[in-house]
């Protein structure tokens, strides 16, 4: 890998303070290591910006591939139901569903892009936190391209939802509380503030992040930021633009709290044990690479040079212990693997030069193409759909199942409906399980004549139950238990089949015509609620 005669060396290049500046407006205490300006290594522009080019075109060229993720179908339907919140999520993700499908409607290319440039932004920010800890070019690019292979990063960006945008702010955040580390320029915590308070309409999870790092300036300074004005500035600005939402769950009594313990329970299709997060760690990126951030989780521990950002390290380690005792999901620490890679990448350089290099180099690169090869079979829907059945795709990559079916499942529920007689089909409501099913309703309804559906799942029933002249129900995905105690008659019409063999949730899901409620809509409505 090219780089600096440092680099050739294998040495971390330390930016030094300059001595002519003097102490700047956040000078150093607690022992922490900043300075005013720093000397940086010179940056890989034209490598990393072709590496970042080369991410986004990839997620573009394979983003039509397959169809809609269940998410996605219910991203688009709370698009036409524009709140300050969810039950579920913040507003940001909602609007921007609205916004790509009102300027493309019923683009799936268009819909994902987003997805597909915080993730080519991702990248470039682990090369610029990388070059903020020391690494030179060849440490910069090592960093950039463990992140563009990683699992993590094409898997959560092929999607479009919350989790490739929230990638993007935390990352952007980290990079930004590493600089103001290094400099002291501590009026950087307006800024972060403010993209903190955007990131918190995208998810939730921004908040963690900043109960970690303050939790790692507690436990390892330096604490003069504890009484700085600039930083409960940058706090109270993000909160005020996180408000609206907050306004909205208190309105609704706090239903993410709700969705909370139904993912910490296990209910959810990507669940893992609790016993599973820190080994789960080790996938993220790869086994192959994992060595590279894991070493980077020792040197901000244990390096002199890092000594600035310790608190960081100490964050991934209070949230790691956080998302274990509330049941997170393993991938909420996530957002802080970027930071690792940049700050592993340059002792991985360093690493290269000290014997055998020419064997290490080739292990550093074999295992960058591995991950690469892997990651891209299994996260990006290369493998053409006639034939995903017969792989083993689906153990290794949830999410890649679930978008598969949905016009070949809403052609089917058409047929059911259709085959009511036309007087009991005027009045028929149509009623789902999930989001998904009632989000591709939706979708691929109208070309098949479908009225629109209604669900309990989550935002669906905040939207209303059907009419009160319903009186015939076409329900999918129930279990009978779930529906007799609403309905007088039950009866099993179909179940579901893609004709592709693909083993999804949705897959020999039944299909119930029920007749004769035994109450009222609006006294049948909760029954039906579930959040999670």
């Amino acid at each position: 890998m090219p780089g600096s005669d440092e680099e050739a060396k294998g040495e971390i290049v330390v930016p030094k303070a300059d001595e002519a500046q003097g102490p700047g407006p956040g000078a150093a205490r607690d022992g922490a290591q900043t300075s005013s300006r720093a000397a940086l290594p010179r940056l890989a522009a034209a490598p990393l910006a072709a590496l970042a080019a080369g991410v986004a075109l990839a997620l573009i060229a394979f983003s039509g591939r397959y169809g809609y993720h269940g998410d996605e179908l219910y991203f688009l339907v709370a698009g036409r139901h524009l709140a300050w919140g969810y039950p579920d999520l913040p507003p940001l993700v909602p609007f921007l569903a609205r916004l790509l499908s009102d300027i493309a409607p019923g683009s799936l290319v268009v819909l994902r892009l987003p997805s597909a440039f915080a993730a080519a932004a991702t990248v470039v920010l682990t090369a610029l936190t990388c070059r903020e800890l020391g690494g030179g070019r060849s440490a910069q690019l090592l960093a950039a391209a463990a992140m563009a292979v990683s699992p993590l990063l094409l898997a959560s960006a092929h999607l479009f939802g919350t989790t490739p945008l929230d990638l993007f702010f935390w990352t952007l955040l980290v990079f930004l509380i590493v600089r103001i580390l290094r400099t002291g320029d501590d009026r950087l915590w307006l800024v972060a503030g403010a993209i903190a308070g955007v990131g918190l309409l995208n998810k939730d999870l921004v908040a963690f992040l900043a109960f970690g790092v303050l939790g790692g300036i507690v436990l390892a300074g330096p604490r003069r930021l504890l009484t700085s004005p600039w930083l409960w500035t940058g706090a109270l600005i993000a909160g005020l633009l996180w408000t609206p939402y907050l306004v909205w769950q208190a309105q609704h009594g706090w239903p993410q709290l709700a969705v909370a313990h139904s993912i910490a329970a296990g209910r959810s299709g990507t669940s893992e044990p609790r016993w599973a997060f820190l080994p789960f760690q080790l996938v993220l990126i790869s086994p192959y690479l994992a060595p590279v951030w894991i070493a980077g989780l020792v040197r901000l521990f244990r390096d002199p040079s890092l000594r600035f950002c310790r608190a960081l390290g100490w964050s991934w380690a209070v949230l790691a212990a956080v998302f274990i005792v509330t049941g997170g999901k393993p991938y909420y620490l996530s957002g802080l693997i970027p930071l690792l890679l940049a700050a592993g990448a340059p002792a991985t350089i360093a690493w290269l030069s000290r014997g055998r290099a020419r064997l290490r180099r080739g292990l550093v690169l074999a295992a960058v193409g591995l991950t690469a090869f892997t990651a891209v079979v299994v996260t990006l829907p290369v493998i053409p759909v006639r034939d995903l059945h017969s792989t083993n795709i689906g153990s290794l990559n949830y999410d890649a199942l679930e978008t598969v079916g949905w016009p070949t499942y809403v052609r089917e529920i058409a047929t059911v409906y259709h085959g009511l007689p036309p007087g009991e089909r005027l009045s028929a409501a149509l009623l789902t399980t999930s989001y998904a099913e009632a989000g591709a309703i939706d979708r691929f309804g109208p070309a098949v004549e479908l009225p629109r559906a209604y669900s309990g799942h989550d935002g669906f029933w905040y939207w209303g139950p059907p009419p009160a002249s319903a009186r015939t129900v076409v329900a999918v995905g129930f279990a009978r238990s779930d529906l007799t105690p609403a309905f007088a008659s039950v009866s099993l019409a179909t179940r579901l089949d893609n004709h592709l063999g693909v083993d999804n949730d949705d897959q020999g899901a039944p299909v119930w015509i029920c007749r004769q409620p035994r109450a009222g809509w609006q006294a049948l409505w909760p029954r039906f609620k579930y959040l999670g």
